[in-house]
């Protein structure tokens, strides 16, 4: 089978085992079973910055709620100066009539809602057998235990302020009322029903494998099942032996006493599934909310782990997370594929090999992907098998700890790039008909499944699922202390369409219709007051192609809540310009693109991530130099045009994509030195139904790791882009450029190919031209004074051919010049970027983050760098 998107044709990959013939292992999510060479979201991604048109929505949010009145968790001004944007756009209105929908007080809960009740211990049974309304349980249990909530989440907000934001929103304002009102409904509801957020998100503490000083409890939720029995080593895999019940609400019980001799009944390590008789026939699950999960050697299906290690052998975290820094420049990781050598690297190895690498490079943050566990390990770890399980092809849930405790020790985030937007289609090891229905954690039919990522879709109206997800994220910030989160495939959660096929122009009626999902909207709300009223310090990071109006405003203003958006039209605008001749670039279009981000919300730009680098698509290297990085990079070699042209663009590209593109910077592993070859996860041929065959690579891992040896080598050329990155890195840490509130575009020259910006107290020069070089070029400044040159392009430390004099002083002269009261002259030598900083002799820069001497020098001196 072969898929056509955009006139490229990719082919499948096939399922590798069935349970049924709904439910498939599946690939990479970005396309039907292979996707990993399908880029997701082939779609436009324009965000425009100024006002549209109207609409509304008609979209409700349904819950099915399900308590457990016994458990723990039941009972208690613009920014810039001078920022870009496209011309209004205009449309006529489409009035939809949704009076039917819109609450008439926002506020209102319905009184109609009935929440059922769990049984959870034999307490909470004797408590039901005494009251008939078991909403009286929760009312007699919610009191002690609030007492025992030490951190709490402020209540909703107004939710008026994106209107003052963004005056075009006032023509949605029926959709977003609307949406408000069903975020603040369903907050009153759980506060009600749950004792708050901050009780219902610890789901964990209930569901799936506790342990008490009597034993231990297992509960499920599988309201679809007739039977279900408890299984494992501990057993014998007996069926019989220990036997589940079940309440009138689906929530299968059974409590496990300890042995005589005071161990645990199942004993640490042990395999553990949950038999069931379901719907579709007997089956045996991993439990959905167990924390660890392996494959034994020979097998396809992973075997759940009860793990539990004695209190002696659990890690124990030594040291504080650190404080949020001001400007974000991230290093996008995959700790598997981390290694130099053809293998699967390992937690301990990315804690002792790769952590030191990103913090000298000058990184203040990691981004780790694939932590989920995910059975297919092609799918880049975005088909998740187990929520709430550590990846295991890795180590263990300790040593991921431990690796996390070392990036705090080195003051570094770690950010985890979870995935809430799908589940993997796999039957055996994963979500996907858990109970032998359709509709468990699922949407039924199409609308629960994506065609394109082989994958199943969460039913974000549902009340258990939203237990299950927002404990799952605060399972992960607070069991192993991650600092935040990029969330996977937001657009596609926001909308019915998923973002496929769609060419989001900007106009408003794309995000605010029929086909916004306003319950996974409001999810998204819900995730966002969990993740930043109980961690105030935790970044919040979505990627959305679509650029949703108010996607990175306060949830209390009537917002969504990100504090983040990754900027991801920047690095399809690189590739796009890659395709054309030099000759055919355009200044203006890359400061356009660069720039066009919504006021008030915070960006993440990059010029390539982990998308750019996978096989069947280039990485910006690969795309600039070819073949010729095979045999051209080392020194003691001729260079050839086509190396020289590619290392200077590409740290042009890199360094302006910093400057210009947003508040924050992600690189992904090896894209710091221009890594040579893809990502191309080890594969097996792949017998199509038609009978065609896909060669794959014979399994191997010879394109799944990274060379960081070639960047470290001083001998080869790459070792100069790795340098220029540090570089790079060490600048915003000193001056603090992506953060400042100072942004000017002086000069856009389509004919000398000339860009000149201001970004706090620096001045960028980029010459893009071919050929010309320029001498006694005047570029306008803000501030009077003498300026020095801080970062040089063409340093030959960079692999440059050192055309510029660093010692040389440039001295402004009074008068306007490109709408600037000041002006200095320069040389601009062709392909260069430089950067040049006010100076003042008497105060040198001091950078904290390296103790390497080599960037005294090439940083400089000045009176205006960033204090810590």
């Amino acid at each position: 089978m072969v898929y056509t998107i955009s006139g490229i044709r990719f082919p499948a990959i096939p399922s590798v085992y069935r349970i049924s013939s709904s439910s498939s292992f599946n690939g990479d999510r970005r396309s039907t079973s292979l996707s990993l060479l399908l880029k997701k979201n082939s779609v436009s991604r324009k965000i425009f910055a100024r006002k549209s048109s109207y609409d509304s929505d008609s979209s409700s949010l349904t819950a099915d709620k399900v308590l457990v009145p016994g458990s723990e968790s039941e009972t208690s001004a613009s920014s810039t100066d001078q920022l870009e944007a496209p011309s209004e756009v205009s449309e006529d209105p489409q009035v939809l009539d949704v009076e039917n929908l819109i609450m008439e007080d926002d506020e209102a809960v319905e009184d109609t809602v009935v929440p059922q009740s769990q049984v959870s211990d034999d307490d909470d049974k004797a408590l039901l057998e005494e009251t008939s309304d078991p909403l009286e349980v929760v009312a007699s249990t919610k009191t002690v235990e609030t007492t025992e909530i030490k951190r709490t989440i402020p209540p909703p907000g107004a939710g008026k302020r994106i209107y003052e934001i963004d005056p075009a929103l006032n023509s949605h304002r029926q959709h977003l009322d609307y949406r408000y009102g069903q975020y603040k409904r369903l907050r009153e509801e759980i506060d009600k029903y749950e004792g708050g957020l901050e009780a219902f998100s610890r789901g964990y503490e209930n569901f799936g494998f506790t342990r008490s000083e009597a034993g231990i409890t297992y509960r499920e939720w599988a309201p679809g099942a007739k039977s279900a029995s408890l299984i494992g080593d501990f057993n014998n895999w007996n069926p019989n032996a220990d036997v589940m019940t079940r309440n009138e609400f689906g929530v299968w019980e059974i409590f496990l006493p300890n042995n005589v001799d005071g161990s645990p009944a199942i004993p640490h390590g042990s395999r553990v599934k949950i038999r069931m008789d379901t719907p579709s026939g007997i089956k045996d699950s991993i439990p959905a909310w167990i924390k660890f999960s392996v494959q034994a050697p020979g097998e396809i299906p992973f075997n759940g782990i009860y793990y539990d290690p004695p209190e002696k052998e659990k890690y124990e975290f030594k040291h504080p997370q650190p404080k949020r820094p001001k400007s974000l420049r991230i290093y996008e990781s995959h700790v598997g594929m981390s290694s130099t050598e053809p293998v699967i690297n390992t937690y301990v190895n990315f804690r002792d090999e790769v952590l030191p690498r990103i913090k000298r490079l000058g990184y203040n943050a990691v981004q780790i992907m694939a932590i989920q566990e995910h059975s297919y390990y092609a799918s880049f770890g975005y088909h998740v098998t187990n929520f709430f399980a550590p990846s295991s092809r890795c180590g263990t849930p300790d040593e991921l700890k431990s690796l996390i405790d070392r990036a705090h020790e080195l003051g570094l985030l770690v950010l985890m790039d979870i995935v809430h937007s799908h589940a993997s289609n796999n039957t055996l090891d994963g979500l996907n008909m858990f109970d032998g229905t359709d509709t468990h954690y699922f949407h039924s039919g199409s609308r629960g499944y994506h065609w394109m990522w082989d994958s199943r879709l969460f039913n974000y109206g549902s009340w258990e699922v939203l237990r299950f997800l927002l404990s799952n994220a605060r399972w992960w910030l607070e069991e192993y202390k991650f600092d935040g989160f990029r969330f996977d495939g937001v657009t596609s959660m926001m909308y019915t369409h998923h973002g496929l096929q769609v060419g989001f122009t900007g106009n408003y009626n794309e995000y605010f219709g029929l086909a916004t999902d306003v319950d996974a909207v409001v999810y998204l709300m819900l995730v966002n007051d969990l993740i930043h009223g109980l961690y105030p310090e935790a970044v919040s990071i979505g990627e959305d192609v679509s650029g949703m109006p108010a996607f990175c405003i306060p949830v209390q203003d009537g917002g969504i809540g990100f504090d983040y958006r990754l900027h991801m039209a920047i690095a399809d605008k690189w590739i796009e310009l890659l395709k054309k001749k030099d000759e055919d670039w355009r200044v203006g279009d890359i400061v356009y693109t660069l720039t066009n981000r919504r006021w008030l919300e915070k960006c993440i730009s990059y010029a390539e991530s982990h998308d750019q680098a996978l096989v069947g698509d280039k990485t910006l290297a690969f795309w600039l130099m070819d073949k010729d990085m095979y045999d051209f990079m080392a020194l003691d070699r001729p260079s050839t045009p086509v190396i020289d042209r590619g290392i200077a663009l590409h740290k042009m590209i890199r360094l302006i994509t910093m400057g210009l593109g947003g508040e924050g910077y992600l690189n992904f592993m090896g894209n710091e030195f221009g890594h040579p070859e893809w990502i191309d996860f080890p594969r097996v041929d792949q017998h199509l139904p038609n009978g065609k065959v896909v060669p794959g690579n014979n399994f191997s891992f010879d394109k799944c790791r990274r060379r960081f040896d070639l960047g470290d080598a001083n001998f080869l050329r790459y070792h100069g882009m790795q340098e220029f990155d540090q570089a790079m890195q060490h600048l915003e840490e000193a001056y603090g450029f992506m953060t400042s509130e100072h942004q000017y575009i002086s000069r856009k020259d389509e004919g000398d190919r000339i860009i000149v910006f201001e970004r706090g107290d620096l001045v960028f020069v980029f010459n893009f031209h071919w050929s010309n070089s320029y001498f006694d070029y005047r570029v306008g400044c803000l501030k009077p004074g003498k300026y020095k040159i801080v970062l040089d392009s063409d340093d030959p430390l960079f692999g440059g051919f050192n055309r510029l004099d660093h010692n040389a002083e440039y001295f402004t002269s009074d008068g306007w010049y490109d709408d600037r009261p000041q002006s200095f002259l320069v040389y601009a030598p062709c392909r260069t970027a430089v950067v040049y900083a006010l100076v003042d002799d008497d105060k040198p820069v001091e950078i904290e983050s390296t103790k390497d001497e080599r960037f005294s020098t090439i940083i400089g001196s000045s009176s205006n760098h960033k204090q810590e």
